[in-house]
């Protein structure tokens, strides 16, 4: 044989075993999480045009970017064409985020 191919041992693969192409058709809902932070009812109740709400997030930390409530990566934001974006810049492993996945199955 002339041709070479790699191989992925199944235990390496998280995919392995698992046909995704029948869900490749399922939405999804991703949300990028900026920050939280805890109130009182009486804060919240306070809340007015022009209130700031301070986050538990350093302003230069990468956000959560979440798939239907599953982390799966970390990214920062940039503005494409005059709307927010986020740019990855980090990927959770794949049987992470499959495993998050599956448990809110």
């Amino acid at each position: 044989m002339s041709e070479t191919s790699e191989t992925v041992p199944a235990a390496a693969d998280p995919l392995a075993g698992r046909n995704l192409r029948l869900l490749a058709d399922i939405p999804l809902r991703l949300s990028v999480e900026v920050g939280s932070t805890s109130l009182k009812l009486s804060e919240l109740l306070d809340i007015a045009e022009g209130s700031v709400v301070e986050l538990d997030r350093q302003a230069n930390e990468l956000l959560d970017i979440l798939v239907n409530g599953t982390l799966v990566a970390k990214g920062e934001v940039v503005t494409v064409n005059g709307r927010f974006g986020i740019r990855i810049v980090d990927v959770v492993a794949a049987d992470a985020r499959l495993a998050g996945i599956e448990r809110r199955a």
